[in-house]
């Protein structure tokens, strides 16, 4: 008998996070890899100025998205992950059942990678994902 693998999410981010309201977010295929930068939250952690902008960096990149699915949308059961997620607002890997049977049809196919890791990441209005080997915080 086959068992279901369930669905688990790791939260990455530690002692920071994107800037609630007004995050800013821009997605970039770089040579090498692919950027998300985002303002950062300046009032819940220590260390960071109004305005300044991080960046995570994404390497074997094989695919991503930024889809329209908001804080609201989540809330009220519009994203696949919605519900099962531990907070909205958190940047993840997710393992296990993805969900893809739910998943959007919006991603972005780039290099010939084949990126083994699910990354995930809830900004003000968007859900960011995309699947990697690795990343990185700059």
């Amino acid at each position: 008998m086959c068992k279901k693998m369930e669905t688990e999410f790791i939260q990455l981010n530690k002692n920071w996070n994107a800037e609630p309201n007004a995050p800013g977010e821009e997605v970039e295929e770089k040579d090498g890899y692919l950027s998300l930068t985002f303002r950062a939250n300046p009032w819940a952690y220590e260390g960071y100025e109004e305005g300044q902008r991080l960046e995570l960096r994404f390497y074997g990149c094989s695919e991503w998205r930024n889809g329209e699915t908001n804080d609201e949308g989540w809330y009220s059961g519009q994203c696949r992950f919605s519900k099962i997620a531990p907070k909205w607002g958190e940047f993840y890997e997710v393992r296990g059942n993805a969900l893809l049977g739910k998943c959007p049809s919006d991603w972005h196919q780039i290099g010939t990678a084949e990126g083994k890791r699910h990354f995930l990441f809830y900004l003000r209005d968007s859900t960011f994902e995309c699947k990697a080997n690795s990343y990185e915080l700059i």
